[in-house]
């Protein structure tokens, strides 16, 4: 399956929160089918976890949870796989930075990524927050797909990095907080980075 390349690099920010201090922005790429726009956010979906990442993980299942409830408020009805007129496959890597130190991974059950954002087209894989608190990072990864022909619709990765005693830093504050920023004003502009500012 080949994966949806971007047509522009561009850089926006949206406000989830006015904290004086937030815990960091979630950075949010996506990459849009654009002739097939018009089927996303509608119809049948199964939410499945994406190939290369372990399915029994008690660590996925509030992510898996968090994008179910994303796609069901856009305009979704979820249902079996027999069913479904399109498949969304979830995945989510964990890492650590330590203070003032590049990331590094970290061993949490859990993993993968869509083809887009590992085939080099220029997407970074992290961002450099800086401060002097260790934060334990997240990237959500979740890509669309046409149930009958494998065909990508939409990909999607949100990167966020709180710090550690961040209650937004594990758990299902963690995994809201990813989904939402990952499908704010979905489906997002093909290639397009933003910054979605986040408050604890």
């Amino acid at each position: 399956m080949k994966p949806l390349l971007p047509l522009a690099g561009l850089v926006a920010t949206i406000a989830l929160g006015g904290c004086a201090t937030p815990p960091g922005p979630v950075e949010v790429t996506r990459f849009v089918a654009v002739d097939q726009t018009s089927r996303l956010g509608q119809g049948t979906i199964f939410i499945e976890t994406m190939e290369g990442t372990d399915g029994d993980s008690l660590e996925l299942a509030p992510y898996k949870a968090a994008v179910a409830a994303e796609l069901t408020a856009l305009g979704y009805v979820e249902s079996d796989r027999a069913s479904a007129g399109q498949i969304a496959q979830v995945g989510v890597g964990k890492y650590f930075r330590e203070a003032g130190d590049r990331r590094g991974p970290v061993s949490v059950g859990v993993g993968g990524g869509t083809g887009g954002y590992r085939s080099g087209v220029g997407v970074g894989l992290g961002i450099n927050l800086g401060g002097d608190k260790d934060r334990l990072g997240t990237e959500l990864s979740v890509r669309i797909t046409d149930a009958a022909s494998g065909t990508s619709l939409w990909e999607g990765r949100a990167d966020f990095s709180p710090p550690e005693n961040s209650p937004l830093a594990r758990g299902t504050a963690n995994a809201q907080t990813v989904a939402s920023a990952l499908f704010r004003e979905f489906p997002g502009n093909n290639g397009e980075t933003i910054e979605v500012k986040v408050s604890e």
